[in-house]
């Protein structure tokens, strides 16, 4: 009956908030008062219906309940062709069999598609059939819900269930298990999942066409520049039947992810801390100032020919940009810090040595130079994907339990390596290599961090092995690859931090509008003639800051201000 009663008022709220949304936009709290306000009754009945956490601590004996409990559990569908079963599959299996055996919670896995994972979840939640543990990179999603009483507060699991979660606590610590703790009352809709390798993105080029045309690994913008000029003037050479497939350069529709590193090269190195949170709310940094110049260059470059010409029809999910790479049309791209090394047989450099031959694969480079002449890789801190409990969930110490099984360093190693002499072998020097796996031992995701969903980054049972293994973790792939990547990956890098500063009102249901507006802006920027590239940028911000985007930016402002008066910085 809670669940029940709960999804048709959220059902109802999410109607009044995403008409207020599609009239308002930034007005849109103030229009979803009377939802929010049936909703704050819905969590009343909820927090009664539900016993005190002490209460229900006490019905474990060593950790384990003595009637068996049922949870349901998110987990990504990314559609891979080839993959395992997502719900069902080796790693699946462990994972149920050690949840039973150890607290007795039977597991179950509920798909959710990978590439439109926001709206899905927005549908589930609204329909009041949200999986009980639920992950998504949205925070806003999740605090639009909160405000409509749809999320449960997390403060008073993670508090009065400490001991139970020795697990949990000693990977996530304080810092990430509180990172979205509202500074004045506490409440917690979610907990940050940790980074184990904050390596983000990186350009890669192809080697054998460098060295076919006798140039050396670009180091700057300018070099960058003159090679993709001579792969585009030397494309019969480089593909001789297939010229005209000729890609030099390919960063897809995500312009503001897959060109990261070029926009960050035109942030000041020295931007403050203040200055860059006003900003920040928007992790393609399309706000920041330079981000403008960068994509000016990359429509400079785009107008020259030296860009994939149809980047942005091709949407998240589609294969099309990655079936380029394998077939070695492309000559540089920017992309996550391994991507090309990711699934094993299926790997970008696995297709492009079996397609091409044996010289050919593409290697990190380093090309983009801030003033400084240095490198300017952003990290947004220690944390990841959110994860939350839906108001429905009636099973929230099973489901902390739950976070804490998989925050297990045991687990979390058989989930990333798999079983030894199937899916991983043992080296002399006491690390691991990674074999390519078959069937229900497929990963479908990078580190298996579909399951891992506490961690993303090798996180093995101590730091040493984590080493000796990273190096080996990419089937078919040159070790020396790996490491050069890796290196290239950590260089100037600022970690962010922690602003204190609450909640941010403004930002509430408008993160879907505003995202996509983001790429709209990026993409039809690049695409646009030299001369209208100006118009076409400036209108695109207009209409994004009259969106919501200054009444974010004013409330960041204000707040910043608030918490730490005139600071600049605050690290």
């Amino acid at each position: 009956m809670r669940k029940k009663v709960l999804s048709m008022l959220l059902a109802s709220a999410m109607t009044l908030s995403l008409a207020a949304c599609g009239s308002q936009g930034g007005e849109q709290a103030a229009e979803s008062a009377p939802a929010n306000a049936d909703a704050s009754a819905a969590q009343t009945e909820t927090a009664q219906a539900d016993t005190s956490t002490e209460a229900v601590a006490s019905e474990l004996t060593d950790g384990k309940f003595a009637d068996t409990r049922h949870i349901t559990v998110e987990v990504y569908d990314r559609g891979n062709d080839g993959g395992s079963d997502p719900t069902n599959n080796v790693y699946t299996d462990y994972i149920k069999k050690g949840m039973l055996e150890k607290h007795n919670v039977e597991v179950e896995f509920v798909a959710v598609p990978r590439w439109t994972e926001v709206d899905e979840i927005n549908n589930l939640l609204a329909g009041g059939t949200a999986p009980d543990v639920c992950v998504t990179y949205s925070y806003p999603t999740i605090k639009t819900y909160a405000d409509m009483g749809g999320v449960l507060d997390l403060r008073p699991y993670i508090d009065d269930y400490k001991d139970e979660l020795p697990n949990l606590w000693t990977w996530l610590g304080e810092s990430n298990l509180y990172w979205d703790a509202d500074p004045e009352n506490g409440q917690t809709w979610a907990v940050e999942a940790k980074l184990a390798n904050m390596n983000r993105i990186l350009t890669f080029v192809r080697k054998d066409w460098l060295d076919k045309l006798g140039l050396a690994e670009p180091t700057t913008k300018q070099e960058f520049h003159d090679m993709l000029v001579a792969f585009k003037d030397n494309a019969s050479e480089l593909l001789g039947a297939d010229a005209d497939k000729m890609v030099p350069y390919s960063v897809s529709y995500d312009v503001g992810w897959r060109a990261g590193t070029l926009i960050e090269s035109f942030i000041d190195p020295d931007i403050s801390d203040k200055e860059f949170y006003v900003n920040g709310f928007d992790d393609r940094k399309l706000t920041q100032n330079g981000t403008k110049e960068a994509v000016k260059l990359l429509n400079q470059w785009y107008n020259e020919g030296l860009m994939w010409n149809d980047f942005a029809i091709y949407g998240s999910g589609d294969t099309t940009e990655d079936d380029m790479m394998k077939a070695g049309y492309v000559g540089a791209f920017t992309h996550n810090w391994d991507y090309p090394f990711r699934n094993g047989e299926d790997s970008i450099q696995a297709n492009l040595k079996r397609l091409v031959g044996d010289d050919a694969k593409y290697v990190a480079i380093d090309p983009f130079e801030d003033k400084n002449g240095t490198h300017n890789k952003f990290l947004a801190g220690p944390i990841d994907r959110k994860i939350f409990f839906p108001a429905t969930n009636d099973e929230p110490l099973a489901s902390m339990l739950y976070l804490d099984f998989i925050s297990e360093p045991e687990t979390i190693q058989f989930l990333q390596l798999g079983e030894e002499g199937v899916t991983c072998n043992k080296l002399d020097d006491g690390g691991y290599e990674i074999v390519a796996a078959t069937g229900d031992a497929i990963q479908n995701s990078g580190m298996n961090i579909d399951y891992t969903i506490t961690c993303n980054g090798l996180h093995l049972t101590s730091d040493d092995l984590t080493e000796k293994t990273l190096a080996h973790s990419y089937a078919g792939i040159d070790v020396e690859d790996v490491i050069k990547a890796n290196e290239l990956a950590k260089t100037d890098t600022r970690i962010g931090i922690n602003v204190k500063t609450g909640d941010i009102e403004a930002e509430g249901g408008v993160g879907d509008t505003l995202s996509a507006k983001r790429d709209q802006i990026y993409d039809q920027a690049m695409s646009a003639s030299v001369d209208t590239f100006d118009s076409v940028w400036d209108e695109g911000i207009a209409d994004y800051l009259g969106s919501g985007g200054q009444a974010i930016i004013d409330e960041r402002t204000q707040k910043w201000e608030a918490t730490y008066g005139d600071a600049e910085n605050i690290r």
